[in-house]
């Protein structure tokens, strides 16, 4: 290239690669760091949901324990219903008669009793149970803020070291050739952030191509870039 100096461009384009390689890199972690965020909430949403899941129990059951209560109510004034008339009868037969269908109504309220009695076992068992869960997902959520915190702390040195990465990289462009520039730009965004490889121990530290000695020969030469017949990475030799 005719009034270039070939060898200090590709020097400038090697310090601006290593600058571009970080920022690559950094902008990769950043994009990652939203799915992060996102994947530590719904492992915390999930926890959640074993609370949530005894409480509804909960509910459910505190329903039907009223509407238990309800029928108990109406089965006890049955029986009251029943012992009123219990002095109208006239017979002996159907004095009998009334008892037994009094003593079938007491059973049957006995049976309902129990099932509240059951209904008020399981709820203060659930109880128990959703307190010991609300302590645990108390722990959860200090873990949960801590993670999210440090996850958005990574996110702002990120942000910080990029900024400096951003000052250098526009204070070594000025020293690249605008033609040479543009060819490592189109590069660089076509292949994974990596415009300009070393060429070490004969092969293309790009795509681990070997490269012909007369390839290693016109890169010593500095007349032209030359790159890889490959990746298309402009390529250099360290001396």
């Amino acid at each position: 290239m005719e009034g270039i100096n070939l060898k200090s461009q590709l020097e400038s384009l090697v310090k601006l690669q290593a600058l571009d390689s970080e920022i690559y890199s950094l902008n990769n972690e950043k994009e990652s760091k939203p799915l992060e965020i996102r994947e530590i909430e719904a492992r915390f949403e999930e926890k959640k949901k074993m609370l949530a899941e005894l409480e509804k129990n909960s509910q459910d059951i505190q329903k039907q324990k009223k509407d238990i209560e309800l029928e108990l109510g109406t089965k006890e004034e049955g029986v009251k219903k029943l012992q009123s008339q219990l002095y109208a009868l006239k017979t002996n037969k159907e004095y009998n008669t009334m008892l037994q269908q009094i003593a079938d109504a007491k059973a049957d309220v006995s049976v309902t009793e129990d099932k509240i009695l059951q209904a008020l076992e399981q709820i203060d068992k659930l109880k128990i149970e959703i307190d010991q869960e609300k302590s645990r997902l108390k722990e959860e959520e200090t873990i949960f803020n801590q993670e999210k915190k440090k996850v958005e702390e990574r996110i702002k040195i990120i942000d910080d070291r990029l900024a400096v990465l951003e000052g250098q990289r526009k204070q070594v462009i000025p020293e690249i050739d605008q033609k040479i520039f543009t060819q490592y730009e189109r590069i660089l965004a076509n292949r994974d952030g990596l415009g300009i490889v070393l060429v070490k121990n004969g092969s293309c530290q790009g795509c681990n191509m070997s490269m012909p000695p007369q390839v290693i020969n016109l890169i010593k030469m500095y007349d032209n870039i030359i790159t890889c017949e490959i990746c298309n990475r402009i390529l250099y030799i360290d001396e």
